[in-house]
């Protein structure tokens, strides 16, 4: 992970010498798109065991945008992009997208997992009774939707709420380097300790999910409970849950509507006990059973807060400071 973050800093880096060279009165880089080239790396690597930099050079440079086109054909008949209704019904919401103008890019990223992922191939059909095309395809889903897609959103608002809080980022810096050292280095163990930064990273689930709603048939008859209410819910009726309102309740979180970053912290905050009302991952973020197939808790709900400090870790051991606005970094400080 750390080889991957370092090629996307150093082209942000790249961006903002430019930018600045150019005597245009200030420097910027936007980071979306070495992001994007570092989680399709990183990903890759992780869910697939594939190596990007021995695929074909297509791929090392466009294997990412080939999974946004895949993801905007998935997600455009679901969303609203803000178009003029009912135009947005009509033209976007009213049919399914074909699948012929993604086709072409698909089948690269088919061939892709065939070549480089034969191992993690391997096993989904020696040990899990998958066909070869079957572990393919769930492979690519996995990769694009759940890894790639969620990070896309997390990290980006991880960063906006750093902006430009010197404060917040003093505090986060001291800790990321009074925990690192030489010995241990940077490393999702590592990580573990700093109080925080996960914190910092729970905090901003909390405020802006990756996946805002969830979707369910009930599987029997229950009881739903609120604070002051119980609903009876029949086998088979459709439930919504909508994570923005389920984790700002202010009978739960103080300044519920605020981003307050060390709200999670076990010396500052509620730590461990706050935890079990952070449902990002469609379940509790401690207690409960945890994912399984039975109730569709997602199964990152542990990888995916320790990733997103690492990253935010590498950034206070690589930077002081980091100056974010409108999805575009405007400054960044280099560690002394």
């Amino acid at each position: 992970m750390v080889t991957s973050l370092d090629a996307m800093w150093d082209s942000v880096d790249a961006q903002i010498s430019t930018t600045a060279a150019g005597g245009s009165g200030g420097s910027a880089a936007s980071y979306f798109i070495p992001l994007q080239q570092f989680l399709f790396s990183f990903l890759s690597r992780t869910l697939l065991g594939a190596d990007t930099s021995a695929a074909s050079s297509e791929i090392q440079n466009s294997g990412h945008i080939m999974i946004d086109k895949w993801l905007a054909f998935q997600l455009l008949p679901t969303i609203s992009i803000n178009l003029i209704q009912p135009l947005e019904e009509i033209f976007l919401h009213s049919f399914a997208f074909p699948f012929w103008p993604i086709k072409s890019d698909y089948q690269k990223l088919v061939n892709f997992v065939e070549k480089e992922a034969k191992e993690t191939l391997d096993i989904a059909q020696r040990d899990f009774g998958l066909t070869k095309e079957e572990a393919v395809h769930n492979l690519l889903f996995i990769l694009g939707f759940n890894a790639f897609g969620g990070f896309s959103i997390l990290l980006p608002n991880l960063l906006t709420n750093l902006g430009n809080d010197k404060e917040v980022q003093e505090q986060l810096r001291k800790e990321v380097r009074e925990k690192l050292t030489a010995a241990d280095g940077l490393s999702f163990d590592s990580v573990k300790q700093m109080d925080l930064v996960n914190s910092f990273v729970y905090e901003t689930l909390r405020m802006k999910p990756p996946v805002p709603s969830q979707f369910g048939r009930a599987r029997k008859d229950f009881d739903l409970s609120s604070h002051d209410a119980v609903y009876k819910v029949k086998k088979g009726e459709l439930l919504c849950g909508y994570q923005p309102i389920v984790m700002r309740d202010s009978r739960i979180f103080e300044k519920a509507d605020e981003f307050v970053f060390d709200r999670f912290s076990k010396e500052r905050g509620g730590g461990d006990e706050l935890l079990k009302y952070l449902f990002w991952s469609n379940g509790p973020q401690r207690g409960g059973d945890g994912p399984s197939a039975g109730n569709k808790q997602c199964s990152g709900r542990d990888m995916v807060p320790l990733t997103a400090a690492v990253f935010l870790a590498y950034l206070f051991r690589r930077y002081d400071e980091i100056e974010v606005s409108s999805g575009s970094i405007t400054a960044l400080k280099k560690a002394e």
